[in-house]
């Protein structure tokens, strides 16, 4: 998801050209991991919100878990309660292993999940809706899983970045958005990650709500693959998180 590198049909072509998504997933070579700085920022509002595990531990799905760095990174804040790392790519669970100790396999389709209707306290949901064919039905299905009050955290990219915005001026294909699963088009960057939906604040809050959950906030959080001279000013956009980078967005089964 780097914005660095260059731009057109110059840029590096995923390495092994796919049939279809679930080929295109099960590549070991297509990033599955986001950021430490957004996967903290969400630690810390799912712990917020949990509270800590002496008053019980909580029982937290990582949906979409990839290779298990935000869990890695989520762990020491989210200490006591029980963490379970679902993917529906066998790689990316062979992988989450090494960082969560229960892992397990299942699809956001109906019933997909292999667990209980109403029997989950939360739900991390980070980076995996814009990736989503029917992200009605993704949500359909988290909140069968999750209790009544239970937790979704969900982050997104935001297609109305404070960068994106005027590169759409100039136009210049927004940063997020992909044309191809073979190689970057039209903008800048050179992995390609798969996104077929893209969200702005009022559309995330928006979808969330009708999907039956209260939201309960909306928070900015920075992307990595910003180049560095830019770093700063993609912090601070964080404090508008309408301009941010990346969307976090935390909601309660309503």
């Amino acid at each position: 998801m780097t914005t660095t590198g260059t731009t057109g049909a110059a840029a590096r072509p995923a390495p092994k050209r796919p049939h279809g998504l679930r080929d295109f997933y099960e590549n070991p070579a297509v990033p599955v991991a986001s950021g430490d700085a957004r996967s903290l920022r969400q630690a810390r509002m799912l712990a917020a919100a949990l509270g800590p595990a002496t008053r019980g531990a909580r029982v937290v799905l990582d949906v979409g878990c990839g290779d298990g760095s935000a869990a890695r990174v989520a762990a020491p804040l989210l200490a006591g309660h029980r963490v379970i790392g679902v993917d529906w790519s066998q790689d990316a669970l062979r992988r989450a292993s090494g960082h969560l100790p229960y892992v397990v396999r299942g699809e956001l389709t109906d019933g997909g999940l292999p667990f209980a209707s109403g029997t989950v306290d939360a739900v991390l949901f980070s980076e995996v809706v814009e990736h989503l064919v029917d992200p009605d039905s993704a949500l359909d299905e988290l909140r069968r899983v999750l209790r009544p009050g239970g937790h979704l955290m969900l982050s997104t990219p935001n297609l109305a970045a404070w960068y994106n915005r005027g590169l759409l001026l100039a136009g210049v294909q927004p940063v997020f958005s992909e044309v191809s699963l073979r190689a970057i088009h039209g903008r800048p960057g050179r992995e390609v990650v798969g996104h077929l939906r893209l969200y702005t604040a009022r559309a995330l809050r928006e979808f969330v709500a009708a999907s039956g959950f209260d939201v309960v906030r909306l928070a900015g959080a920075p992307f990595h693959g910003v180049p560095r001279p830019l770093r700063a000013l993609d912090r601070l956009a964080c404090a508008v998180p309408g301009a941010a980078s990346i969307l976090l967005l935390h909601a309660r089964k309503a």
